[in-house]
């Protein structure tokens, strides 16, 4: 059930953000953006307040002066009073020369507004007054400015906090909701999405969470079915196969009768097989525990084999407590996978509780590296009668069941790219440091303080 030379495509991977922080981002970008909008226009609202009230006291000043003057017969002005100024602005001359009262704002070379006033007096002159704007007033929009700022400040750091708060809820929610997937993608039948997010408040993320819940039982309900029409043939299939092999036994010696017992032995091997994966499908299987020596066992099991070009080597012996039958399943499934696939020599290395088998052959198929191991799946079409894709298949449901983990990888040579030819293909079997317990779950280790 190996050896293939698919390229795997290479997927950049983009730049990975929380919700939280997109969500804080957004608000304090929008809370930024309204508060540079007010801030301007209640600056310019205040500015343009301030500027008319400057304009209408200079107006009535003037208007004061004019009668002043006018009554006096053109004596006496005040200070920043004056006739004729040479300085008037040519805009504010103008208007004048019309005969209407007129106030003016002009820009100053430092920034300061001018505010101007002038009035046409009865003898043809302009009676104008020029002062800078108050120094209480800028004063007053510095201190709005400075406000206005805070207020801004503060408006950008609330909302980022509030989004970070409403974000952290919704991203908790979200974490929790792909965790509880994971569970159920991992085989844990008892697993609800809806029910692992909690909360009181019902947003998109419960909709999400029962849409999953609906999806994953609909999947379960799909392959229980599967599993029990697999486990119903092959059972119906045992009585007939079996008939067929003892029929077999009793045709006379030649070649046709060889030829009978190898099919129906052929076949009575691929329904026990089916058999057995159905029962590892179905989750119900539970490991027979006992102690022993890993490095012994698999020498005693290989030599028992009597495989040729298989090699045992023990790197350091350790304890392990597990199923021995499910355990002899796996190691003879992994070598008879290498003897059908690969090239002597098989070599079968014990290292504590790694357990390795590795072959000389063309390597692993690249759909078996990415996916596990598929049943019906041999991976190479030149293969054809070459195994059903069980073996791995088996191995790989036993390993589950005793809690162990089996990867695949495939050797390559030193410093070559990943489309090389590979030079043979590793199995690894990782037995826990804890065995699972008779119910198929795991003992709580209480860790040192």
């Amino acid at each position: 059930m190996k050896r293939g030379k698919a390229a795997r495509s290479w997927i950049p991977r983009g730049l990975r953000t929380g919700v939280r922080w997109k969500i804080s981002v957004a608000i304090a970008f929008v809370g930024a953006l309204v508060a540079v909008a007010l801030s301007l226009v209640v600056h310019n609202a205040a500015r343009v307040s301030m500027l008319d009230n400057a304009r209408d006291v200079q107006d009535e000043r003037i208007q004061f002066v004019q009668r002043q003057y006018e009554a006096r017969g053109g004596s006496n002005l005040p200070v920043g009073f004056k006739v004729d100024d040479p300085a008037l602005p040519h805009d504010l001359r103008l208007k004048a020369r019309e005969g209407r009262r007129v106030t003016y704002v002009s820009e100053s070379a430092s920034g300061v507004p001018d505010i101007w006033a002038a009035v046409p007096l009865s003898n043809g002159g302009i009676l104008s007054v020029h002062t800078r704007f108050a120094d209480r007033s800028a004063t007053v929009m510095k201190d709005l400015d400075k406000a206005l700022l805070i207020g801004s400040i503060s408006v950008v750091l609330g909302g980022s906090a509030l989004g970070v708060l409403i974000g952290g809820q919704l991203s908790r929610r979200l974490r929790k909701a792909a965790s509880a997937a994971h569970d159920v993608a991992a085989g844990q039948s008892d697993v609800q999405v809806r029910r692992a997010i909690g909360g009181v408040v019902r947003d998109e993320t419960d909709d999400l969470a029962q849409a999953v819940d609906a999806m994953a039982d609909a999947l379960k309900q799909r392959l229980e079915a599967e599993r029990r029409v697999t486990a119903d043939i092959a059972h119906e299939l045992r009585t007939p196969v079996t008939g067929l092999l003892t029929a077999a036994e009793l045709l006379p010696p030649g070649r046709p009768s060889e030829l009978v017992k190898d099919r129906a032995q052929a076949m009575r091997t691929l329904v026990e097989d089916v058999l057995e994966v159905a029962r590892l499908d179905s989750a119900a299987e539970r490991a027979e525990l006992q102690d022993i020596m890993l490095g012994e066992f698999v020498e005693r099991r290989v030599a028992a084999r009597a495989a040729e070009g298989v090699t045992v080597r023990v790197i350091h012996e350790s304890e392990v407590t597990t199923d021995p039958r499910r355990l002899e399943r796996i190691l003879l499934n992994l070598l008879a996978n290498a003897a059908r696939h690969a090239r002597p020599p098989i070599e079968v290395s014990v290292e504590g509780r790694v357990l390795r088998v590795r072959d000389h052959g063309p390597g692993f198929p690249e759909e078996l590296l990415e996916d596990g191991p598929s049943r019906f799946r041999t991976g190479a079409a030149d293969r054809a009668g070459h195994g059903h894709g069980l073996g791995l298949t088996i191995a790989a449901g036993q390993a589950r069941v005793l809690g162990a983990r089996l990867t695949f990888r495939n050797i390559r040579p030193q410093g070559a790219d990943h489309g090389a030819p590979a030079e043979g293909a590793v199995a690894v079997l990782w037995l826990p440091e804890h065995a699972p317990t008779n119910t198929g779950s795991f003992p709580m280790v209480r860790l040192p303080d």
